[in-house]
This record gives structure tokens, sequence and C-alpha cells, in this order.
């Protein structure tokens, strides 16, 4: 490669060597007295293990991978009374919690999703509300100060999807009054937060899946659908 290199010396630039280290420091301390840098908080991929950021040479697999935001929309739980799972949460606003990637069709909402056997979790935020979404989701968001304590998750209440299906529901910005939580089998439990709104205009899968629900009679029958909540 044509590289010239004096193997004989080496150089430590960590604080094994406090020359080099002071140096560093006084650099720091120089740009901040200048108001040239601060402290503050940045999005990135975090090791919970190491309890630090874990970049990318740092990590066995998953290289050049980088954060990835989602907006949450709040699906409240609009009906009285609340399913017996989550009778004892009617103190505070609840929500389901659905992860996407574009909030600029949340008009076209007509449902929410939710996987019949994929467990969720209830939690309380900051803001004195309860979230549904998936234990990993939950966990994502305690390090995004959703929780009170940073990096923990106070599980209140465990419940499946089956038992969450045909909750009326207010989603924001749609045009429809209620929504209702239908089923859908293709969810996974490590993307997003578990629950996805649906918006068949835009998303082919939503489309189809609604169209199952509407055709399959016995599968409204099995998951307590009833009519009105998909027809027309």
């Amino acid at each position: 490669m044509g590289l010239k290199v004096d193997w004989r010396r080496s150089f430590v630039t960590t604080d094994l060597n406090p020359y080099y280290d002071s140096f560093v420091r006084w650099q720091f301390h120089k740009l901040k007295s200048k108001q040239k840098i601060e402290f503050g908080k940045r999005y990135t991929i975090y090791s919970p293990k190491d309890g630090q950021p874990c970049m990318d040479h740092d990590r066995s697999s998953g290289e050049n991978v980088g954060p990835q935001e989602y907006t949450l929309i709040k699906l409240k739980i609009d009906q009285n009374p609340l399913p017996e799972k989550l009778a004892k949460f009617n103190d505070k606003p609840i929500f389901l919690v659905a992860a996407t990637l574009r909030p600029e069709t949340m008009y076209g909402q007509t449902n929410c999703w939710l996987h019949p056997d994929i467990k969720y979790i209830v939690f309380e935020t900051n803001e004195n509300e309860y979230f549904i979404c998936t234990r990993r989701a939950a966990r994502n968001m305690s390090y995004q100060e959703f929780t009170k304590e940073n990096g923990r998750v106070d599980v209140l209440a465990e419940v499946s999807g089956e038992e969450l299906m045909g909750l009326r529901l207010k989603a924001p910005l749609s045009l429809k009054e209620h929504v209702y939580s239908l089923p859908m089998m293709t969810i996974k439990e490590d993307k997003g937060t578990g629950v996805v709104t649906s918006v068949p205009s835009d998303s082919p899968d939503d489309y189809a899946a609604l169209n199952d629900v509407k055709k399959k009679e016995a599968l409204r029958k099995k998951f307590n659908i009833k009519d009105e909540m998909v027809l027309p």
C-alpha cells in the first residue's frame, strides 16, 4: 500500500498516558468554557448489559446498524366497563400504543391489529398514563425517559392479545369516531411495539388482513369480534 510506518513507536491515548490524557482534558475544558460543547443525550445503540452506548466496532454482530425512530400512536381505550384483566386500570387514561414509520397516513386508520398469542404488558408512564405494548418495547421506552426510573419497567399486568380483541378505541387523527382491535397473525413481537395501527389505503398487508376478517365469520366468532366492528 506504500505506507511508511515506524513500528518501534507506540502511543497510548487513554488515561494510562497521563500526559496525553491531561492534554485532551484541557481541550474539552477549553471548549466547554467557550460554550462550544455541552452535555446532552442523543439516540444511539445502547447496551443495557454494559450500561453504555455500544458503537459499531464494539459489537460482535450488527455493525452499521443505527437507531430506528418510530412515532407512537396512542390509541385510547374508550369503553366501559374495561375487560376483566384491565378493570383495575380505570383511574388513569389507558392506551394501546402502536409504532409507525408513516404518521402522515394516520387519517386513514380503520382498526388496530394485535397478535392473539403475543403477551402484552401494562406499565405506567411519567405522564400518569398506562401503556399497553410488548415487554421489549416497554424496555426500550424506559431508556428514553418514559418511566420514572431509567431502564426499569414496573410490569403492572400481563395480558394476551386474545384478551384484548374487540376493544373500542379512539385513534388520533382518524376520520372514524371509533376503531376496534382485531387479530393479525403476522405481527412480530421483536418489531415495533407489537401493536399495529391499520391503514388499508396505504398498506397492502392491512388491506388483505381486514378483508380476511370481513370474509371469515368463523374468525370473528373465535375472537368475539362483532360484525359492526368490521362491516361494512
